[in-house]
């Protein structure tokens, strides 16, 4: 058999197992950026930034059915079943891209958003309703105090009246004997949220965008790859079997 087949249907078989390792990867990238901007939903106002991650699950479906047909229409030189993988290749390698152009919009459009709602939340604290809980979720698990610091409170009703103190939430998890004052700024979080928040968002953002990279080339190569084995059986019609038999 041609070196050039025998390559070629090595690279579409390990292009087969990469499509349901990667439908496993993407699924769980998806979900992790879902769960990220879920818990923190209250200071994200523009749910757009949600869009890149609708997409990868969406693509992580299609790689677990379709990774199967690819496995037998390589093994089978179906030209059809090869047509079928090539077409398969290009729509999840568009929807990669359209996956990494829309990141790289929303990346830039995070901080303002975050600056925005954060503000309107951190004032509308009161201690009791559901978008407090999220305030202390995010200063607890982040570690932070306030917008842009701790001083940030001083400019919300919580803060004027309750003698002039910001919420528990804010103090260090190690101290035992912070009241919330602002003369105790040893025993306060001083570093604000938003930029921890807009941090890790970042990153997450991303991280998502490295993985859809790297799958977007593995998909190019994949394509090449069906080119090769249709062009060079092309003048051996008889070897082409039908996908199924």
């Amino acid at each position: 058999m041609d070196c050039g087949i025998i390559t070629s249907k090595t690279v579409l078989l390990f292009l087969s197992l990469v499509f349901w390792a990667a439908g496993a990867a993407l699924a769980y990238v998806g979900a992790y950026m879902i769960k990220s901007y879920d818990n923190f939903d209250n200071f994200i106002q523009d749910k757009y930034t949600l869009i890149p991650a609708a997409i990868i699950i969406g693509v992580s479906v299609v790689m677990f059915i379709f990774g199967l047909v690819g496995c037998c229409a390589t093994i089978r030189e179906s030209k059809v079943g090869l047509s079928f993988f090539f077409l398969i290749i290009m729509v999840i390698f568009a929807a990669e891209v359209a996956a990494l152009v829309l990141s790289f919009i929303y990346q830039g459009k995070i901080n303002g958003d975050l600056e925005r709602s954060m503000n309107d939340v951190f004032t509308k604290y009161d201690g009791q309703d559901p978008e407090t809980k999220a305030v202390d979720y995010l200063q607890t698990q982040l570690q932070c105090c306030g917008v842009k610091n701790y001083t940030s409170w001083s400019n919300t009703t919580w803060f004027r009246s309750h003698n002039n103190t910001v919420p528990l939430s804010c103090c260090k998890n190690s101290t035992t004997q912070c009241t919330g004052r602002l003369d105790q700024p040893d025993l306060l979080n001083q570093q604000g949220c938003e930029a921890k928040l807009e941090r890790l968002l970042q990153d997450v953002l991303g991280y998502a965008m490295l993985v859809i990279l790297g799958f977007a080339i593995i998909k190019f190569f994949g394509m090449l790859s069906v080119c090769v084995i249709t062009c060079k059986t092309g003048s051996r019609r008889s070897g082409y079997q039908p996908l199924y038999a």
